[in-house]
């Protein structure tokens, strides 16, 4: 029996505006009392799966029998129900330490010595409501009926547990949305605040953080906070701010149109980071996109659009010098697809797409049509959010989903704006979100 957290983890309406509308921040103390934790039990039932409100510290089984036809283990579970579970899967796992490295959580049995073909020799239930298993070989292993519950094998215990691991839910919002704010000083020193940033910023795609120290390098323990920042070309952080010879179109006065970070990478960053040090007197405000939420309009409203984008490798480059000197290129598809044909990843930035066009010429108009409408969506006011940031702001937010810009702003003699900025990869966010999720479970 496990605890997840429940689905609705931010209630806040999300709605599109037909007007242009300023960005009103949601407060800490509304954010903090929308993002409070319920934790419940839940529980599968194959053939009717149910959810469980009742506080169960271990599952009971009824009885296990070995079906040796189809090569399964089936267990009856005593709340009602069943799972099965095929043989080579079960010796494939067995938690005994001669299979298992438990301190390592990490298979000690080499595939090369897992009889695919394997039958058992016996199956039976213990006293203490474990599944003992003597298989061929007279090897014995032995499985908690909470561990097996949890890798149940029906179509809806693989849905939960998706969820359970990797928090697909996405929460979608057009120019009305309040973002979820957050104190910076209690995400580093509270475990629960930590917890429901990082939740925030994988459901809605951003997360403002209020009240960090304005000074450069601040980033970096942020970045700890998770675990380690992603090391680019441009460094561990970045300073955006109006320079000489730019080697990057941000680092520059003028606007900034809406687009997704490194694209030029073949990983681009999952997460970005952007500080505000200084903000210019005129101008200078932030643009934000719910790239999703873009991407669902496009292919309701041209499918033929959507599915160009989501075929045609465009290229991108990026050449220059900063941290070192660097050559990027790489074949990105505008909108990246999952193996299940979901939304992963928007890759577009117009200033580092290529001349260079890969793709035979009589498709390459057909694709710049496809790739203005996608645009024109992302500009349309409704589905624009603009804010100007202040010093001490963080914004946090997921560079495979949200695309960004900035307006252009006055420069004078001196730095009259200045940003930094870093990177997260979202397996080292997402390792942070299920420790702190653990810990705070243990705790209840």
């Amino acid at each position: 029996m496990w605890a997840t957290v429940a689905k609705h983890l931010l209630k806040s309406k999300v709605h599109s505006c037909v007007a242009h509308a300023s960005l009103k921040v949601q407060r800490t103390a509304h954010l903090n009392a929308g993002l409070s934790l319920t934790f419940t039990r839940w529980q599968h039932r194959a053939g009717r799966d149910v959810d469980d409100q009742t506080d169960h510290s271990v599952m009971m089984i009824r009885n296990v029998q070995a079906l040796d036809a189809e090569r399964f283990v089936c267990i009856h579970w005593d709340e009602g129900g069943h799972s099965i579970y095929p043989y080579v899967w079960l010796r494939d796992n067995c938690q005994c330490p001669e299979c298992f490295l438990l301190s390592a959580k990490a298979r000690k049995l080499p595939i090369e010595d897992l009889d695919v073909n394997i039958g058992v020799k016996d199956v039976t239930l213990t006293k203490e409501q474990k599944v003992s298993i003597t298989w061929p070989d007279k090897h014995q292993s032995e499985f908690d009926a909470d561990w097996l519950k949890k890798r149940c094998f029906s179509k809806h215990a693989r849905e939960e547990m998706l969820e359970e691991l990797f928090e697909p839910e996405k929460q979608l919002w057009g120019c009305g949305l309040q973002i979820p704010t957050l104190n910076y000083e209690s995400v580093l020193h509270n475990d629960q605040s930590a917890y429901n940033w990082l939740c925030a910023l994988k459901k809605v795609g951003i997360v403002l953080l209020e009240g960090a120290p304005v000074k450069q390098g601040e980033l970096v323990t942020l970045g700890k906070r998770i675990g380690y920042m992603r090391h680019t070309f441009y460094g561990y952080t970045w300073q955006v701010q109006d320079k000489i010879d730019a080697n990057n179109v941000a680092y520059t006065s003028g606007k900034l149109s809406l687009h997704t970070d490194y694209p030029a990478l073949q990983y681009p960053p999952g997460v970005q980071f952007l500080h505000c040090l200084k903000q210019a007197e005129t101008g200078g405000e932030s643009e934000m996109v719910d790239g999703f939420h873009i991407c669902h309009k496009l292919r309701e409203q041209n499918p033929k659009a959507f599915n160009i984008l989501t075929s045609t490798q465009v290229d991108f480059t990026d050449i220059g010098t900063d941290y070192c000197d660097f050559s990027l290129q790489s074949k990105q598809r505008i909108i990246e697809l999952d193996q299940n044909g979901g939304l992963l990843r928007i890759n577009f930035n117009n200033a580092t797409r290529d001349s260079v066009f890969d793709i035979p010429a009589e498709d390459v108009q057909p694709f710049y049509s496809s790739l203005k409408e996608f645009v024109n969506l992302m500009n349309k006011p409704e589905n624009t959010l603009s804010f100007k940031m202040k010093p001490g702001q963080v914004v946090t937010f997921d560079n495979w989903r949200i695309l960004h810009g900035r307006k252009k702003y006055q420069s004078g003699g001196d730095v009259s704006r200045h940003l930094e900025g870093s990177y997260l990869d979202w397996d080292v966010v997402m390792s942070r979100m299920r420790s702190l999720k653990r810990k705070l479970q243990s705790q209840t």
